[in-house]
């Protein structure tokens, strides 16, 4: 079956600044179009039947403990599968964390579409599904929250439950927790590259965790017991960058989520971040994400806008 006999009615997708979750139970002849994509990223995982999503050129049919992701900006349209009795899934729309495609380049097709299939059956376990379906269900609970007294517990999803995150607090709980899925669904990637050394996987994962601190290319070598020039040649030739470009990276990533999920100025973001100049740090962040930080938490806080309703 070919993408271009997946009629149906244009439908619109949510503003580019929210995040939107739903849980949906669809019978046969249920589907959606959107002939010019959508402006925010779609996350499907799917709990029973079968549904067929198509994006550009690409194609692919998602069973259970199947995680599909849609790129923004092109045209994209899903079903039930043809011959399926119905199609349940979790899905979510909106803008990825940078963090996110690192992850997910692993399972690329062509035209922005990612399809990350279950763990084979000898490593996979009911309680990894069963954590990632109770995330989902955090996720629902967490963007109804308010942020007055304690957030929600998790809710018990029905078919057709659509919330949408509103406020920062709220927003940011439910990315974390999508976050956690997509780094659950996708981190056997990680285990299936042999070609990369356990001491270069090992000096990424210091600068991850804290990317703040006074890394240099000695104290990272010296952290995984080899010589500065033999880890820096490795780290590059194996990452396909520098430690030192690594490690701005992290610092920028870090940055653009203080900013996100923050109040605190742009100077003391800058700080925490390892920054030591913030001339520097305006300077490099408006290279990695095209905007200053100011006006990049700016367009944050504005693409929040109103809520509608969508299915």
């Amino acid at each position: 079956m070919c993408a271009d006999t997946l009629s149906a009615a244009a439908a619109p997708s949510p503003p580019p600044g929210l995040v939107t979750i739903g849980c949906f139970d669809q019978e046969p002849g249920y589907s959606v179009n959107r002939p010019r994509g959508a402006d925010s990223w779609l996350f499907t995982w799917t709990t029973g039947g079968r549904g067929r999503l198509a994006q550009g050129a690409s194609q692919v049919v998602a069973g259970a403990g199947d995680l599909v992701v849609l790129g923004p900006g092109v045209a994209h349209r899903y079903a039930v599968e043809p011959g399926a009795g119905h199609w349940a899934f979790w899905w979510v729309h909106c803008q990825a964390r940078a963090a996110w495609s690192g992850w997910l380049r692993p399972y690329a097709l062509d035209d922005g579409l990612y399809a990350v299939g279950p763990a084979p059956s000898h490593g996979r376990t009911r309680r990894s599904e069963d954590r990632i379906e109770a995330t989902f269900r955090r996720m629902l609970a967490d963007a109804r929250w308010t942020g007055d007294g304690p957030p929600p517990g998790p809710a018990e999803p029905a078919d057709g439950q659509v919330a949408v995150a509103h406020g920062t607090a709220a927003r940011e709980l439910t990315l974390c927790s999508l976050e956690a899925i997509v780094l659950l669904t996708t981190a056997r990637a990680e285990r299936q590259r042999p070609d990369i050394d356990a001491r270069i996987r090992r000096a990424e994962s210091l600068i991850a965790a804290d990317p703040s601190a006074s890394h240099t290319v000695r104290s990272l070598a010296e952290a995984v017991a080899l010589s500065p020039s033999r880890f820096a040649h490795l780290f590059t030739e194996q990452l396909g960058r520098s430690p030192m470009r690594a490690l701005r990276d992290a610092r920028l990533l870090h940055a653009a989520r203080l900013l996100e999920a923050t109040e605190l100025s742009v100077e003391r973001v800058a700080a925490a971040s390892g920054f030591t100049s913030a001339f520097h740090f305006n300077r490099v962040f408006r290279q990695r994400y095209g905007t200053p930080p100011g006006a990049y938490r700016n367009g944050i806080a504005s693409g929040a806008g109103e809520a509608a309703g969508w299915s």
